[in-house]
């Protein structure tokens, strides 16, 4: 069973190429998360908010990630997350095209 981790956050930017120009290097660390599979990068420039859709192995490696990505975004200034992690419905979400294992 695979797990999906939703964060979000206020953030005064960057955005568009621009954040994918600044972010390149941590989206490329992230990909070495333990029980990592894939993260969908998030933003909304007319509401400053970021944020993304990860998905992960277990339970327990959503947590331990989300934990520690708490802490990375609290040095960066931003304190005031959201997050919920969920259990993914393979079946279902194979039917709609959804990437799962």
């Amino acid at each position: 069973m695979t797990y999906v981790l939703q964060v979000d956050f206020k953030m005064n930017g960057p955005f568009g190429d621009e954040m994918a120009e600044g972010f390149a290097d941590l989206a490329k660390s992230i990909n070495e998360e333990e029980g990592f599979i894939w993260k969908i990068w998030t933003e909304n420039p007319e509401t400053n908010e970021a944020g993304g859709i990860y998905s992960f192995q277990t339970k327990e490696t959503a947590e331990n990630y989300l934990n520690m990505h708490a802490k990375r975004l609290a040095s960066f200034g931003i304190t005031n997350i959201n997050s919920k992690i969920f259990e993914v419905n393979a079946k279902l979400t194979e039917i709609n095209k959804g990437p799962v294992k």
